[in-house]
């Protein structure tokens, strides 16, 4: 059974970091491609980050590029999500995705999902 659990998040004041986890069981972890996506109220949920298995290729939603930074650790099948320079926009509960292939930020791409973690960025 895949299953991805998320761990991290909270509530940092701007320009504060946070680290979220999301640690991976149940299928070839480096076979899979893991996404990070965050749904703020009332808005849709979009995709920020992906990583893929093998090289690692990753990629990043221009909102959050040069900001936050996406990486895998194979050997503790566990995803990272490191968040900088944190704005009040960041505020959302954040999700991570996982499927076979390669990196998508478009949320039907994935079949499997973390429970998500509230990010509480305050001004």
């Amino acid at each position: 059974e895949v299953q991805l659990v998320q761990s991290g998040g909270g509530s940092v004041q701007a320009g504060g970091s946070l680290r979220l986890s999301c640690a991976a069981s149940g299928f070839a972890f480096d076979d899979y491609a893991i996404a990070w996506f965050r749904q703020a109220p009332g808005k849709e949920r979009e995709g920020i980050s992906c990583v893929e298995g093998g090289a690692g290729r990753t990629d990043y939603d221009p909102s959050v590029k040069g900001r936050f930074a996406v990486s895998r650790d194979n050997a503790k099948n566990t995803v990272y999500l490191e968040m900088n320079n944190l704005e009040p926009e960041d505020t959302a509960l954040y999700f991570c995705a996982t499927d076979e292939g390669r990196c998508s930020l478009w949320h039907r791409t994935y079949r499997f999902w973390g429970q998500g973690t509230q990010v509480t960025v305050s001004s």
